[in-house]
């Protein structure tokens, strides 16, 4: 029976960033076995940051469509309520414009 590890072999792009971390950060005197454990350190660093970031990603992306589906029903909740009242803002305007005109033409009579 073929057991199956739960991790997967890290990409090749992953191993080569991770090799270019640790032979730049090499010691004089270091050796090859250990360049490569150090770069084996950090492709483990950069694979659990990738798993995070992902994790985070999926998180946000639940909530994102919980507020969306929340929106939803509040927008169906709120449409009838603003049809009931819409009588009365549409007369604000009318009055404005006409307040306005009274009073240009009240301050051109001034005017000598």
């Amino acid at each position: 029976m073929v057991r199956y590890s739960k991790q997967k072999a890290p990409s090749p792009e992953t191993q080569e960033e991770a090799l270019a971390v640790a032979r730049a950060t090499q010691q004089p005197g270091q050796t090859k076995e250990q360049t490569k454990l150090i770069a084996k350190g950090i492709q483990r660093g950069i694979d659990e940051y990738k798993k995070q970031h992902k994790a985070k990603s999926r998180e946000l992306n639940k909530r994102v469509k919980q507020v969306k589906a929340q929106g939803q029903v509040s927008d169906a909740e709120e449409q009838p309520q603003e049809s009931e009242s819409a009588g009365s803002p549409a007369l604000l305007p009318w009055i404005l414009l006409v307040l306005s005109w009274v009073l240009f033409a009240g301050f051109v009579m001034l005017k000598p």
